[in-house]
């Protein structure tokens, strides 16, 4: 069993059936209440790929008075697609409006594939029951074993950290004044957060409006904290070219620190995969081996934010922002490789291409330009 699995349940050893619980007692007088039930197995080893469905069964335990609806569910949580050889797998669902309390909860489930005959091969799954207590709805929705609530703004806190060190250091080499730099970079911060959450919300109209930190796009940040260090850059009087050279360094380690943050906290998940070089992680629903896609952006960003941290180190007067243009659309095309790796459907259907392409046409001026310059 990974590590990572066991983070947030105990990854099935005592039970195969888990409760989500809160890892802040504070926490656990705030309502409302809500059932976070976790479904451990192994896939049958029969061809698949299956269809996993778990059938649970709950009863309120603590019931002082005659029984009401809120104190009884019958649900049905299903899994479209696993594989035989895709290893120990998590199905956590949600249970929402019913009474707070201890609840005893049993699991059924089967796996089924299509065959060659009219009826479907039906495997049963073993059957499972565990009593547990129900707990803060949000702390319920949003953890998951593998999942490590708080790891996201952790890391994200981390990682600006990180970015405003390293960018206070180029300044210097460029020539800059690092109190004005450091102001014009806090206000990009906190403009850059508002722009990922408005930039998110305008690419996914379909989705429930959430306030929360989750549903925040790094193009979203990209665009709206560089309008503001050219706006900002230009009323402090500080030459914007170089002030964007010695920034996109900084927000790369930004990003690959935060990254990191992504995969402890269950957001931007991989596709499930049976290959070696999977790495089990969740996407706070299933957890399961994949394609370690966060991973995989937070090295390409650390790559990236190496070679231009070298670069402008070392030639602090050569480019005049052509660095800043080629780090960003290096990290641009990263990010449009890999996101068929990722477990979310893209919300247009050319975007990725569109984006892709101009992406690639922006870095090869940038170079050319470098080189001709």
């Amino acid at each position: 069993m990974p590590r990572l699995a066991r983070v947030g349940g105990a990854g099935g050893r005592a039970s195969a059936l888990e409760f989500v619980a809160s890892p802040f007692p504070v926490v656990d007088g705030l309502g409302p209440h809500a059932l976070g039930i976790t479904y451990w197995f192994d896939p049958p080893a029969t061809s698949g790929p299956h269809q996993v469905a778990v059938r649970l069964t709950g009863r309120r335990l603590d019931v002082d008075e005659p029984r009401t609806p809120a104190d009884d569910f019958a649900t049905v949580a299903r899994l479209a697609e696993v594989r035989p050889d895709s290893g120990r797998t998590a199905l956590t669902h949600r249970v929402v409006g019913k009474a707070a309390g201890r609840w005893h909860v049993t699991a059924d489930a089967v796996a089924t594939v299509k065959s060659g005959r009219d009826r479907p091969d039906v495997v049963r799954l073993p059957s499972a029951e565990a009593a547990g207590e129900s707990t803060f709805a949000t702390v319920a929705t949003m953890r998951a074993p593998g999942v490590l609530l708080g790891a996201w703004p952790a890391m994200v806190v981390l990682g600006v950290t990180l970015a405003l060190i390293l960018q206070s250091v180029l300044a210097r080499a460029h020539g800059l004044a690092s109190a004005n730099v450091l102001v014009v970079a806090l206000v990009a911060s906190v403009l850059g957060a508002i722009g990922a959450k408005g930039y998110y919300r305008l690419t996914h109209m379909k989705e429930r409006t959430r306030l929360s930190l989750s549903g925040l796009s790094v193009q979203g940040f990209v665009i709206v904290a560089t309008a503001t260090f050219i706006i900002g850059g230009a009323i402090q009087g500080l030459a914007v070219g170089h002030l964007l050279d010695a920034t996109v360094p900084a927000l790369l380690v930004g990003q690959a620190v935060g990254r990191l943050g992504c995969l402890l906290a269950g957001c931007c998940a991989g596709v499930p995969t049976t290959s070696r070089w999977g790495v089990w992680s969740s996407d706070r629903r299933v957890g399961t081996r994949r394609v370690p896609v966060q991973l995989m952006e937070a090295a390409a960003a650390a790559t990236l934010a190496v070679a231009t941290t070298v670069l402008a180190w070392r030639t602090p007067t050569s480019s005049g922002g052509l660095l800043f243009v080629a780090g960003v659309a290096g990290y641009v095309v990263v990010r449009q490789l890999l996101f068929p790796l990722r477990g979310l459907p893209r919300s247009t259907p050319h975007g990725r291409q569109v984006t892709l392409a101009l992406a690639l046409v922006t870095l090869a001026g940038a170079l050319a330009a470098t080189l001709l310059g």
